[in-house]
């Protein structure tokens, strides 16, 4: 910690965005491959947006600039200027062709930006502002441009693939290489440029879409992996269904490429026509692959489909308005997935993304609303904020709208952007003169940052209910705008619990008061579906959260009001009466025979710590722990009989992704977990009977889990079982990694040291970190936060690692720190030291940004 930081990085804000001085209608690339001297000739046809004699500066952070030539005629370096980041030419006609060559290093391109090369594979990743690494250009996403490019690459790589369709490729024999041309009519970014060279194995298909064009699809795996890649593609050709019954979108290009990588820093690229993948978003079988990974693979695939027109077709102006394209998209997947599967499970988890991280995010220092206004590293801004508040926001306009409605202002928006790069503004306006709606109040949700909480009062008169509802921003109460807040509601008979009317109101004002007609004593359920991203702060009596839990219509409001009873348990102390009235309402659970089996494995399971945490101003580690081990044991030791016959009835599950069997195989999961804390003989019999039972990778990762909970010998010996098993299979090695990082006691870090010198550990690759390490960050509370300060400690020596080769990955990895004023001062104390420590060496943008933000 030698390095002192010698650089300060400035902001970018929203408002000083300027239209393009210059344009680029045509990208010819020339692209000669090889491992450290990459050659990168680009002909690049500009013209002037406007008339000035302003100078072109291109965004330049190649390796080195070779030469450069204007409509034929060399420049000389008097003509030009390279400062950092930069590319300037001065004096430039109106209309001219500009020829660079530069050259790259892809074999020492840690970071995974731009074009590298990992494990015999040349790949690129391009956004947000990974171009400018490969050639210099005008990187940034208004300026879209029509793209032929020739990649040349030695023999041995068996498959060349760029964007578009291949039009030509050739072989010299003199020197083995071979050149493949590609061009893809659609003008596009430079962000969504994308290129591949290796071997792999190709699985094929094809879709012929409703008006009768026949589209190729391509799906490229590591040699030997091609047995995994089947749920990929029919996960692929579900979603291109689906984009056409639902949203009448057709496919464009004749071929939709999609290749699987190991060593990338996000889950996907969407890059037009050839979509990069995390190979663990397509890698599955039943024997390698739990039902979780099935359903990630499935909503990741149709996610980067979908992009083709929320994001390609019609793609950003500028970086401020990510959310145009990625929240948008979010919720485009997220009602794909609830139309393959179940909606409430979909609902259930889109709402734990938003409480244990969005909410979070909202509460810390870099809190942002979804079209954020200031950035120093747009990296920075692929947050849940923005993907997934941003799908929430795009939720409301569909509920405020109606199903019919959307599809309007869908229909518009394609019609007047399609080809254009716009904004949030644009997309919204769409909607609102689609649907002759006034929609201006609504677009506080793109302009405000934090979680609206919404506050609820009650008033029972004899033949009326009155709710007094008011909303806010915790800290913006002097600047805060109302936001348009749709509130879906169910009116219950208390007596009966018979649901007697259902509906929806608007809360658009500070406050406001709706009143109801009633007969009746009632109970009154709020937010069904989830229907806003807001904190609610209502008063529910004990019994009418009970009445709640058991009669609601809607199954994500039952689990939500048992996630609030958990809530309130964890405030309340033992004496009053809240956890044993908790414990007898998930021994009802348990006891219901008619309630479906996916939902009910969502009621029985144990809140996560973060979820937890979201209920305290200060958050009260400790107390959190002991709560969900306390419960989780008296539930086990109390309904241990049924909790066995259950898993028993349940037998061997068969195998498939179909809804009812992944629901019985997530019922059981969640039985096997809450009944290791019974820590038996008989309880370690009935893991090692399952375990053994056990044919696919959902019940055996389950068996281990359990494992994990009720005995460290037996979770290593399991452990040890299924890594000899699949010696190699990175994919379940990452799955035994997160086991091995989630220990409760100081063992975990000997642990991690120990299974990191396994062969299948690579610390370049983002994925063996994120499993490993990231584990034990974001999953491991216990240890994380131990009071010695072990785990901040390593978290920051980490940091200190990884920035300098992967800067995106550590600025991922250090958020948990960020949060530290909201812990006790001990903890507090020990984490700020930690970013202290971290401000005071030279840090990559990504993670300055952050650090410095958190010290204020």
């Amino acid at each position: 910690m030698t390095d002192t930081k010698v650089h300060n990085p400035q902001a970018k804000y929203r408002k000083d965005y300027q239209a393009p001085h210059y344009l680029i209608t045509q990208t010819n690339l020339n692209i000669d491959l090889y491992d450290h001297q990459t050659v990168v000739t680009a002909e690049l046809h500009i013209h002037k947006s406007h008339e000035h004699d302003l100078p072109l500066i291109l965004d330049s952070e190649v390796e080195k600039v070779l030469s450069l030539s204007v409509n034929g005629e060399t420049l000389q370096t008097a003509d030009y200027e390279q400062s950092t980041g930069s590319l300037i030419i001065k004096s430039l006609p109106d209309t001219f062709i500009l020829i660079t060559t530069s050259v790259v290093d892809p074999a020492n391109n840690s970071a995974l930006e731009g074009l590298y090369k990992s494990e015999g594979v040349f790949c690129t990743q391009c956004e947000a502002e990974g171009f400018r690494k490969i050639t210099p250009y005008l990187d940034r996403p208004d300026i879209l441009s029509v793209f032929t490019v020739e990649v040349c690459a030695d023999q041995s790589y068996q498959h060349i693939l760029a964007n578009g369709n291949l039009i030509a490729k050739s072989l010299d024999n003199k020197t083995g290489r071979v050149t493949a041309t590609w061009h893809d009519p659609f003008p596009k970014p430079s962000y969504l440029f994308a290129l591949v060279a290796g071997s792999f194995d190709l699985l094929e298909d094809k879709f012929v879409t409703r008006s009768g064009k026949e589209i190729a699809l391509e799906l490229y795996v590591d040699k030997g992996n091609l047995h995994l890649a089947h749920h990929a593609m029919a996960s692929l050709i579900k979603s291109m269904e689906w984009d056409e019954k639902v949203y009448d979108l057709e496919y464009d290009l004749d071929t939709y490429m999609i290749v699987a990588v190991d060593f990338f820093n996000m889950g996907a690229m969407e890059n037009k026509g050839l979509n990069i993948f995390n190979s663990k978003y397509v890698l599955a079988d039943e024997s390698t692959a739990t039902d979780a990974d099935y359903h990630g693979i499935e909503s990741v695939i149709a996610h980067e489909y979908f992009h083709n027109w929320t994001g390609n077709r019609i793609t950003c102006r500028d970086w401020f308005q990510l959310s145009l394209k990625e929240g948008l998209t979010v919720f485009r997947d997220q009602q794909f997935s609830a139309d393959m599967g179940s909606e409430v499970i979909e609902r259930i988890s889109h709402a734990n993304i938003m409480r244990t991280m969005q909410f979070a995010e909202d509460a810390g220092p870099m809190s942002h609303p979804i079209r954020p206004d200031k950035v120093i590293e747009m990296n920075n801004f692929y947050t849940v904020t923005v993907y997934d508040k941003g799908a929430e926001v795009i939720r409301m306009l569909h509920t405020l709208l109606s199903a019919s409605g959307f599809k309007k202002g869908m229909d518009l928006y394609f019609k007047r952007y399609d080809g254009q790069a716009v904004t949030c503004d644009d997309f919204v306006n769409a909607m609102a003169d689609a649907n002759d709606a006034d929609l201006s109040q609504f677009q506080n949700w793109y302009s405000q940052s934090g979680t609206p909480l919404v506050s609820v009062k009650e008033t029972k008169h004899d033949n009326s209910l009155t709710l007094e509802l008011s909303q806010t921003v915790f800290g913006r109460e002097s600047s805060f705008k109302p936001f348009v807040i749709p509130i879906k509601f169910e009116i219950l008979s208390a007596q009966t619990g018979q649901s007697l009317k259902r509906g929806q109101f608007i809360l658009d004002e500070l406050r406001q008061t709706f009143s109801f007609d009633i007969t009746e004593e009632v109970d009154i359920v709020l937010f069904e579906n989830f229907s806003a991203p807001v904190k609610v702060n209502r008063d529910v009596p004990l019994n009418q959260m009970v009445r709640i839990i058991n009669n609601a219509s809607d199954g994500f409001c039952r689990w939500d009001m048992l996630q609030s009873l958990w809530q309130k348990a964890a405030v309340s102390d033992d004496n009053s009466g809240v956890r044993e009235r908790l414990i007898e309402v998930i021994s009802d659970i348990i006891d219901d025979t008619k309630l479906d089996a996916a939902v009910k494995a969502e009621m029985i399971k144990i809140p996560s710590f973060e979820s937890l945490a979201e209920g305290f101003d200060v958050i009260a580690v400790d107390n959190i722990l002991n709560l969900r081990t306390e419960i989780a044991k008296q539930l086990a030791a109390s309904k241990f009989e049924v909790l066995a016959s259950e898993i028993d009835k349940l037998g061997v599950i068969a195998n498939g992704y179909e809804k009812e069997v992944v629901a019985n195989r997530s019922y059981k999961s969640a039985l096997l977990k809450l009944a290791a804390y019974a820590n038996t003989k008989d309880m370690l019999a009935i893991i090692r009977n399952q375990f053994k039972a056990a044919n696919n990778m959902t019940e055996k990762m389950a068996c281990l889990i359990a494992a994990s909970i009720a005995d460290t010998d037996l979770c290593k010996e399991i452990t040890e079982h299924l890594y000899q098993q699949f010696t190699g299979q990175v994919l379940v090695f990452d799955k035994l990694s997160q086991i091995v990082a989630t220990t409760e006691n100081d063992a975990v870090y000997q642990a991690m040291s120990d299974w990191s010198t396994k062969a299948e550990f690579n610390r370049a690759n983002p994925n063996r970190i994120r499993s490993l390490y990231g584990s034990f960050v974001m999953r491991n509370p216990a240890m994380f936060h131990s009071l010695d300060g072990k785990g901040y400690a390593f978290l920051k020596d980490l940091l200190i690692e990884i920035d300098s080769s992967n800067s995106q990955l550590a600025a991922r990895l250090v958020d948990p720190l960020l949060a530290y004023k909201r812990y006790d001062t001990k903890r507090a104390s020990l984490m700020k030291q930690c970013l202290v420590d971290l401000s005071k060496i030279k840090l990559s943008n990504d993670l300055y940004e952050k650090v410095n933000s958190a010290l204020g």
